[in-house]
């Protein structure tokens, strides 16, 4: 699995123009799912998003995870954070998972999330969407397992 993590003050997400998730202080997460993943992974980086400690403390430093600030967690699912681009210039998919077994494991780390405590919004697994963000910092991170 892959997530895109960004911090932010705010974000949302809309299908068809309608807004489907809304959040405020919080991350905004871009989660993609390879043919080779498993709820192992759902499980490690639902826990490492949680756990990470990258919203500012009282002394200005990165030592506060979402859950110490009583922050939110935007979800949005993006299998193109599993294309190869190596070669040529058009993506390839081969890797992605398929939407019948992706779903479920997209929606395993959802929960994963809110089990925590965390409030959770979410797009709509695999509709075409449209998100709105404001970047906090920016502070981005690319995780893998």
């Amino acid at each position: 699995m892959r997530v895109v993590l960004q911090r932010v003050k705010s974000a949302s997400v809309a299908v068809e123009g309608q807004v489907v998730g809304k959040i405020g202080r919080g991350l905004l997460l871009l989660v993609g799912a390879d043919k080779s993943d498993t709820l192992e992974n759902a499980e490690y980086l639902a826990a490492k998003c949680v756990g990470l400690r990258i919203f500012e403390d009282n002394d200005g430093k990165m030592n506060q995870s979402v859950k110490d600030i009583g922050g939110e967690v935007l979800v949005v699912s993006q299998f193109t954070l599993c294309a190869d681009v190596s070669k040529g210039r058009r993506p390839s998919f081969d890797t992605a998972m398929e939407p019948v077994a992706a779903e479920p494991l997209y929606q395993k780390f959802c929960r994963l999330i809110s089990d925590g405590g965390i409030k959770v919004a979410t797009g709509t697994f695999g509709a075409k969407m449209a998100i709105e963000l404001i970047n906090d910092g920016p502070v981005t991170f690319v995780l893998d397992k």
